[in-house]
Parts: C-alpha cells; structure tokens; sequence
C-alpha cells in the first residue's frame, strides 16, 4: 500500500514539474504592432519578472522570464492568472487562493510592465 502511494506521489509531482507556462508560440504569433515590456514585481519568495506582449493597448501573451515562486501552488497560479490577465485585458483580477502572495507579485510584475510602454 505505501508503494502505491508513493508511486501515486512520483506520477502526479512528474506530471505537474512544468508547470511554469512558457508560450510555445510567441514567434508565429507576432505582428508588426506588437511590443514586449518587462517589469518585476515582489512574490512569495522573490522577484517576479515577466515579459508581457502587447498590441495597441491590449496584453496579448505574458511569459515568466523568471521566479522563485513554488512551482505547484505558485506557479499554478501566475498560470491561472496569465489566462485572466489576457481575458480580462486587466489586472484588477482577485489573487488565487492559497497562493496570495505570489498572485500579487506576478499582478504586480504586469502591472510595472505595461506601465513601461
């Protein structure tokens, strides 16, 4: 019974180990118009940075460059938010649950990035 659980521990850490979104297709999906901004924000255990796409005034993509930020609740939810954060086109979304700090340093992250442009 312990090796079931144990292997049921292994399959579901190796399954959740990228969890950190990466845009696969950030090249083909360029125009002309687009420009990238970086910012940083303060998460849970260090800085946050992003590089947030836009185009006109509209954030089309959001990639974590970098971030100490816990990989299974952290980085699930800066994950949770980029889809948000591109939905809503906005960053007056509520932290994720469980995950409060590290929500608000990637909120801020986006925020210090589109404030560059």
């Amino acid at each position: 019974m312990k090796l079931f659980f144990i292997l049921l521990i292994l399959f579901s850490l190796s399954c959740c180990a990228g969890s950190m979104r990466v845009s696969e297709n950030q090249a083909s999906e360029r125009t002309p118009d687009d420009q990238f901004f970086e910012g940083t924000g303060q998460g849970y255990r260090g800085p946050v940075t992003v590089r947030v796409r836009m185009n006109g005034s509209s954030v089309t993509d959001i990639v974590i460059v970098d971030s100490a930020e816990d990989k299974f609740a952290g980085g699930s939810a800066m994950d949770e938010l980029i889809d948000l954060v591109i939905m809503y086109n906005s960053t007056d979304i509520d932290v994720v649950s469980g995950a409060t700090e590290s929500s608000r340093g990637f909120l801020e992250a986006v925020e210090n990035a589109i404030l560059r442009r």
